[in-house]
């Protein structure tokens, strides 16, 4: 079997056994790099020795396309700040290689390993390895620079250059560089590498198989505590985008190996239903009305049917863009749900997403309609089918 082979079994393995490392692995690119006694990461391209593969296992190709993948994700070039680069890439292989062998990976006999760094964040492992460092004598005296003074000295060397700049100002257009676009280019790459693992963490985290102690690879994606509205328009965005396709890839970056999905922008057709019973009091009412019209001044192109109902539709219009938002608010009854779905069945031609504001007190249908139902309520309960969304900002 050649390396090339054995690659493509590796990925294949990481997708069927460990899906959401599998999934961060695709967008990696291969390199074959005779100086790499091994393999080694950058957080986006893995540089593997062909030699070395050729006689490798596949289950340590597996665990070098784990650990490239787990580096990209931990987007250890960011977080390096002011610290001293050997020691911080020491930190990020113990912590990347920790969480692969807490997640059954075999690991091989060359890899860095310590098992008393177990659950720590790299952040931590560095200033271990930096205060033994010191202890050991074995940090260079530059190296041995405190992170402050290197803070001030870097943010002083930047006032100079911008005094320095100032005075010898050139108002003359001039071309940008090579290198300037180069750096344009990474950043943009970077942000679509951002959004590209965000929404395969939120996939996975959803399916439930996220690996072990991926919150010490990326705490942010666990202690940031996302606004319900965020989540609404993440959620929305899906239907506006045609979602993320592999046909036709991203040209943008396949020349340079890296195959990520493309993404085409579309029309936002959605049903939004706000319940008016009398349960609904003015407050809860107008929050409802708020987003709907957030949602309109958020997207440029949309259909929107707008219903609302109490025990019965009291009100249907379809807005497009450009339109002043205008409803009649009636109603005041019971609440009963299953008028709005049989509705939608009868007037609505293809809906493909139904957003439904209420408090949740009422009768719902027995059986679940065709399409995707997002409930957004005050409070959390149970219902027969879609998903809840919690409006935190009204409680």
């Amino acid at each position: 079997m050649t390396h090339t082979e054995k690659i493509e079994k590796a990925k294949a393995k990481l997708m069927l056994e460990h899906p959401y490392i599998g999934s961060a692995a695709t967008i990696l690119e291969l390199d074959n790099d005779t100086e790499a006694l091994t393999f080694r990461s950058d957080g986006i391209s893995l540089k593997y020795n062909d030699e070395y593969f050729e006689k490798a296992p596949v289950d340590e190709i597996e665990f070098a396309l784990a650990n490239g993948a787990m580096h990209a994700v931990l987007k250890h070039s960011e977080r390096i700040n002011v610290r001293v680069g050997r020691i911080w890439q020491a930190a990020i292989d113990l912590v990347v290689n920790s969480m692969l062998v807490k997640n059954g990976f075999a690991l091989p006999p060359y890899v860095y390993y310590d098992e008393r760094f177990e659950g720590m964040y790299a952040e931590e492992i560095y200033d271990v390895l930096k205060d033994e460092m010191i202890i050991n004598d074995t940090l260079d005296e530059a190296e041995a620079v405190s992170e402050d003074e290197f803070s001030e000295s870097a943010s002083e060397n930047d006032h100079e250059e911008g005094d320095h700049q100032k005075e010898s100002a050139d108002t003359t257009p001039k071309p940008a560089s090579a290198k300037e676009y180069e750096a344009v280019e990474a950043d943009m790459l970077f942000e679509e590498l951002k959004e590209f693992f965000e929404q395969i963490f939120q996939k996975h985290k959803r399916q439930g198989n996220l690996p072990k102690d991926l919150n010490i690879i990326v705490p942010e994606y666990f202690s940031h505590k996302v606004d319900w509205r965020e989540i609404l328009y993440r959620y929305i965005a899906s239907y506006a985008k045609s979602t993320y396709s592999f046909v036709p890839p991203n040209m943008k970056y396949l020349y340079r190996g890296i195959y990520l999905p493309s993404l085409s922008s579309d029309l936002l057709r959605i049903v939004i239903a706000i319940d008016t019973s009398g349960s609904i009091d003015e407050e809860l009412l107008g929050t409802f009305l708020g987003e709907v019209a957030s949602i309109m001044q958020s997207y440029p192109n949309y259909e929107i049917d707008l219903i609302t109902a109490d025990a019965r539709v009291q009100f249907h219009k379809v807005f497009l863009p450009g339109e002043a938002l205008e409803y009649e608010v009636s109603g005041g009854g019971g609440t009963d749900f299953r008028p709005v779905f049989e509705y939608i069945d009868k007037s609505i031609d293809y809906p493909t997403l139904l957003l439904y504001f209420t408090d949740g007190q009422g009768s719902f249908p027995q059986s679940e309609p065709g399409y995707d139902v997002l409930w957004l309520m005050p409070e959390s309960l149970d219902v027969p089918f879609g998903e809840v969304l919690l409006i935190e900002a009204y409680q």
